[in-house]
């Protein structure tokens, strides 16, 4: 068991992650993904939590393994051309996991997923949270601009909105 990563996820509150997401931001966020949504036949969402339970965190869960259980909790897998990508991010350990479906993922080298979360990761840990998730928004976009194009009027497979966990 990790104590620093036991006491750094009790301490994040709601409050932090208001603090790192406000209202604004969020709108923001939600706003860029519509938008990409319009540019490819691909989907997008975007999820933030602030800490694990303490009874994830004895497990020892990591975020990539939360990650996977959001991808399917948000139903990202049920996209027609099984191409929804999830942006996550823990936010007591500042990381950013990316989880896509296996239409996109037998495209996209797991080496430029990670390229995506560790440019999030530098931008939120200098405090540039809505900076971070724009940028990740857009390199996603262009990862499913390359694969997914659009061949008629886009739609919305998945809603846009984030989700503050």
């Amino acid at each position: 068991m990790n104590v620093k990563r036991l006491l750094t996820h009790l301490f994040m509150t709601r409050w932090r992650v208001n603090a790192a997401f406000p209202g604004a931001s969020l709108q923001a966020i939600e706003k860029a993904v519509h938008e990409s949504h319009r540019m490819h036949a691909g989907q997008i969402r975007f999820a933030v939590e602030g800490a694990l339970h303490s009874g994830a965190l004895l497990k020892g869960l990591s975020a990539r393994e939360r990650a996977i259980d959001v991808f399917s909790e948000l139903r990202v897998w049920d996209t027609e051309h099984n191409n929804g990508v999830l942006i996550y991010l823990l936010l007591a350990d500042r990381d950013v996991e990316i989880i896509a479906d296996r239409g996109i993922d037998a495209k996209v080298d797991r080496e430029e997923w990670e390229t995506i979360c560790r440019a999030m990761e530098a931008e939120f840990g200098r405090g540039n949270y809505q900076t971070g998730v724009m940028h990740g928004i857009a390199q996603v976009t262009q990862l499913l601009k390359t694969h997914f194009p659009a061949h008629r009027p886009p739609r919305e497979e998945l809603p846009s909105y984030p989700v503050v966990l």
